[in-house]
């Protein structure tokens, strides 16, 4: 959702054709998630689909130029204004792999989470780095790559500290008490009932 709405974001500024929107995306992002032409293309061919850009003629140099209509402006208008939900059903690999390695019985999930651990730190190191070495830029590029590094550096120090609190809950327990065996219980077929969901009352016999 996030390449749809910046990229209509960009048309906001002008009419654009494909290449010239992933140039245009690469610099308000530092180039640190490029785009192919590939997926630009099919984006907004998505958004003519739902009348939020229209297609123009071709240049003299073959360029199809992509405008944005007036849904569109409205559509950006209530992206940049409405709040980021972070949706809850998103799997975290990594907390599931944890999750499950720490019930399994013979896995050492302690050296799981030092592996992990290592190459996080390898991670925030590296970015880190790169972070001081480009400096904070003065100009429009240097300070959207910042803001987009920095994020990505929290994000890395975040993890590594989630890492140090799982490994100090482990320690706590004997690995022997965390595993789960196969339970021996055969749960029905269908969907499992939500939780907290009301449960339909026996109707009486006539």
């Amino acid at each position: 959702m996030s390449v749809r709405q910046s990229l209509l974001a960009i048309l906001a500024q002008g009419p654009c054709y494909g290449y010239q929107l992933r140039h245009e995306f690469d610099r308000r992002t530092g180039s640190i998630w490029p785009l192919n032409v590939g997926q630009i293309y099919n984006t907004l061919e998505r958004l003519e689909r739902d009348g939020l850009v229209s297609r123009g003629d071709a240049d003299d140099h073959g360029h199809v130029y992509w405008q944005i209509t007036d849904a569109g402006h409205t559509d950006v208008e209530n992206w940049l204004s409405s709040p980021v939900v972070r949706s809850q059903g998103t799997r975290d690999e990594l907390a599931i792999k944890l999750a499950v390695a720490a019930t399994l019985p013979g896995v050492d999930a302690a050296a799981t989470i030092d592996a992990q651990r290592s190459a996080s730190m390898r991670q925030l190191e590296a970015l880190q780095h790169e972070r001081q070495a480009r400096g904070d830029g003065d100009d429009p590029e240097g300070l959207a790559w910042s803001l987009v590094a920095d994020s990505m550096i929290f994000a890395a120090e975040a993890e590594v500290r989630w890492l140090d609190h799982a490994a100090q809950r482990l320690s706590g327990h004997p690995r022997h008490a965390l595993s789960l065996e196969l339970t021996a219980e055969r749960p029905k077929r269908g969907r499992p009932a939500k939780a907290g969901a009301p449960i339909a009352a026996p109707v009486p016999a006539l």
